[in-house]
């Protein structure tokens, strides 16, 4: 492919191309290449295990986590985002998720799980 670009660019050289048209084709070039990758069909990715999940990914609003209130006896599901917040300031819980070395917690009132992430690749 970069052998192909190459002599492209040769035979505008020698054609007498001047500079700024070489600079405008090459824009029009990627321009349709960035149309024809945002077209592909994005493949979503659905991962239950902690530990292979992105770091950024965990605690998003992509990730869902499990919560059993003790109180009342009722589960719910929360984003990763409210999960994030039910750890306070619990910092070695905190790390041990996102490093995806533990996938559980408990809070006063509450058990907490991560159960998926979904997101587009």
């Amino acid at each position: 492919m970069k052998n192909k670009d190459n002599n492209e660019i040769e035979e505008m050289l020698l054609s007498n191309t001047s500079l700024d048209e070489l600079i405008k084709k090459k824009i029009e070039k990627e321009f349709v290449s960035e149309i024809e990758q945002a077209k592909r069909p994005k493949e979503k990715k659905h991962i239950t295990d902690i530990s292979k999940v992105p770091q950024n990914l965990i605690f998003s609003r992509q990730s869902v986590f499990k919560v059993f209130n003790r109180l009342n006896k009722s589960e719910t599901y929360i984003n990763g985002i409210q999960a994030e917040a039910l750890t306070g300031t619990q910092n070695n819980i905190h790390d041990k998720l996102k490093n995806g070395e533990i996938s559980t917690f408990v809070t006063k009132d509450a058990y907490i799980k991560f159960e998926y992430v979904e997101f587009y690749e």
